[in-house]
Parts: C-alpha cells; sequence; structure tokens
C-alpha cells in the first residue's frame, strides 16, 4: 500500500511539474531566442571584425583597441560619473521623500505618489522636448530666471558647454528615476511591523535609531533593489544623450551606450560595438555583485 502510494505521489508530483513547464516554455523560448541567444551572439561577434561587408575573426584585437581608445576611456569616465551620482542620490532623496509622504493620509499620499510617478510613465521624448526648451541658451526658462534674479548677467548654453551638459543629463536622470524608488520604499514603509516600532518608542528610542534600528533592516531588500535597478539605468543611459546632445559637445556628455551605438549603427562597426556592449555587461555585473555583498554584509 505504501508503495503504491508513493508511486501515486511521485507521478502527481512529475504531471504537476510538466504543467509548469507546459507554463513556462513560452516565456522561456522568448527568453532564450531574445535575450540568452544575441548575447551569444554579442560575445561571439566582439571577436570579430563584423561589418556590412566583412566577417573574419580577429581574437581580441577589439577589446585592445578600446584600451587606446580615448573617445572610449571618456565615455567609460563620464558614465561612471553618472552612476556615482545618479545611485546614491537617486536612493537617498526617494528614501527620504518615501519617509514623508507614507505618514500623510491617504489622499495625500496617492496624490504625490502620483506626482512622482508622472515622469516615469511620461514618454522619453516628451520630457526630453520640455528640458531641452529650459535649458535653451535664447529662450530658456532656466536662462530667464536666473537672469530674472540677477545670478547671470548673459545667457548660458547649458547642454553647449563642456562644463555643465553633463550635469544637465544628471539632473534630468534624476528627475525620471525617482518615480519607483519612492514608490517602492512608500510601499516598504507601510509593511514595516508596526509593533516593533511601537516597542522602541516606548521604551525612549528617538526617531533616528527607531528608522536605523527597526525600519532600516525591514527596508534593506527593498533598498538593493532599488540600487540595482538605478545603477543598471544610470549605466546604459541612451535616450536623453541622444535626443539632447548626440555625445557632445567635445564627448562631454558621451556614454558607453551611446558609443556602442555610434560604432554599430553610425559606423558599422558592428564588432567593436558588440565587444563595448561585452565589457558594459561585465562592469554592470560586478558593480551589482558589489551591491548585493554590501547588502547582504548589512543584514549580518
Amino acid at each position: 500500500m505504501q508503495t503504491s502510494h508513493r508511486l501515486a505521489l511521485r507521478r502527481r508530483a512529475r504531471r504537476e511539474n510538466l504543467i509548469g513547464y507546459a507554463y513556462m516554455a513560452p516565456a522561456l523560448l522568448f527568453f532564450l531566442g531574445f535575450v540568452v541567444f544575441p548575447m551569444g551572439m554579442a560575445i561571439v561577434t566582439s571577436l570579430t571584425d563584423y561589418s556590412m561587408d566583412s566577417f573574419n575573426f580577429i581574437g581580441l584585437a577589439n577589446y585592445a583597441r578600446m584600451l587606446g581608445d580615448r573617445v572610449f576611456g571618456k565615455a567609460m569616465a563620464n558614465t561612471v560619473l553618472i552612476v556615482a551620482v545618479s545611485v546614491p542620490t537617486v536612493t537617498l532623496f526617494s528614501l527620504w521623500a518615501a519617509s514623508v509622504v507614507y505618514r500623510m493620509g491617504q489622499r495625500a499620499s496617492s496624490f504625490f505618489r502620483i506626482v512622482f510617478y508622472m515622469p516615469v510613465v511620461t514618454g522619453t521624448v516628451a520630457v526630453t522636448v520640455v528640458w531641452k526648451w529650459m535649458f535653451s541658451r535664447y529662450n530658456g526658462l532656466l536662462n530667464y530666471v536666473l537672469r530674472a534674479l540677477g545670478i547671470i548677467g548673459s545667457n548660458i548654453s547649458w547642454l553647449g558647454d563642456e562644463a555643465t551638459a553633463i550635469w544637465c543629463i544628471i539632473l534630468i536622470l534624476f528627475t525620471t528615476s525617482i518615480g519607483q524608488p519612492i514608490v517602492l520604499y512608500i510601499s516598504a514603509l507601510a509593511n514595516v511591523d508596526a509593533s516593533l516600532v511601537e516597542a522602541a518608542q516606548v521604551d525612549g528610542a528617538s526617531n533616528f535609531k527607531v528608522f536605523w534600528k527597526i525600519k532600516w533592516p525591514q527596508i534593506m531588500n527593498t533598498t538593493l533593489y532599488i540600487l540595482v535597478i538605478t545603477t543598471i539605468n544610470s549605466f546604459q543611459i541612451f535616450a536623453l544623450i541622444q535626443l539632447l546632445t548626440s555625445g557632445g559637445p567635445n564627448n562631454a556628455t558621451n556614454t558607453i551606450m551611446y558609443n556602442i551605438y555610434y560604432h554599430a549603427f553610425k559606423l558599422n562597426e558592428y564588432g567593436y560595438g558588440n565587444a563595448m556592449g561585452v565589457v558594459l555587461a561585465l562592469v554592470i555585473g560586478l558593480f551589482s555583485a558589489a551591491q548585493f555583498r554590501l547588502a547582504r554584509a548589512e543584514q549580518h
């Protein structure tokens, strides 16, 4: 009896597994065909001189070329700067804004969540057009306000000056990146165990200690997710660069993603572009792995 019962359980488990795999098959095939296969092709073609009229194996020549490519070095430095500034500022501001909003009433909280999330659901082109007008040298809102306040005497070419262009890009990226983290933090803070917070307050703990000792550990997983997605989005910034500056002036806003696009689709150097893509994927992977290790160490 026991043997037949075990066999029946195994058959049932096998049938349930097959049904589960059948449901997963479409998504798995999509993932293999449009994610894994292109990644493999990118690695293979990065070892060639693949272009419109050539496909020859050249080994690590594309990677060696990157080491002496000043434009690539500048694009890498700009990308790292964007990540180094955007990730902490987006995370800290989102946490602060969420800690304020989630204490509000239901209507006020919903209103501010909509306000902060609006740039996320608004089309990138529409957002870029508005910011381009604001930064315009001739009739931009920013120059008008600063002149009216007497801060500047003449108009500034915000996107045309090497000293200011990259910071304008970082500002726009910041405003379009905080929506999702704020909404996630509001949900995470609302799910913190209220009994622990009340017990700490009864014991005389300050607001800072309550946050650091009770709330912070419980929202660590949310923080890790926000850090990772913000890092990836910052490394992959492309649309803003293409629509506003095209990497200029003098490569001041050039990034790795835009450099990949330029070499692959403007110069038809697909092999070199894919080599830069492989390097970018490795860099993102290293940054994400470091964030996971730091977050786990903080949890322990």
